[in-house]
């Protein structure tokens, strides 16, 4: 009996209509692994951007002079600039 079953069905009508739901998670997975690497990157950066702009703020408003103001910008930047040789 199955096997007139098999034998009488042999054509198949393609996958159906719901196809399309494989597509749109590979898509989302793979957009989402996307954004979730660019905000991280992002965050990574965003703390020493603060410092400078602090330091920015600071400095506009009369409260360090700008050798002081060179010089922590540079140690914010990860260089030496007083030649102690350190």
């Amino acid at each position: 009996m199955l096997a007139l079953f098999l034998a009488a069905n042999t054509h198949w009508d393609g996958p159906g209509p719901w196809w399309p739901i494989f597509p749109i998670l590979w898509f989302l997975l793979i957009t989402s692994v996307i954004v979730m690497f660019v905000r991280y990157r992002g965050h990574a950066h965003r703390g020493s951007y603060a410092g400078e702009s602090r330091l920015a703020e600071r400095y506009a408003a009369g409260e360090i002079d700008e050798a002081e103001y060179r010089e922590r910008m540079a140690v914010l930047r990860g260089s030496d600039t007083r030649g102690g040789g350190r």
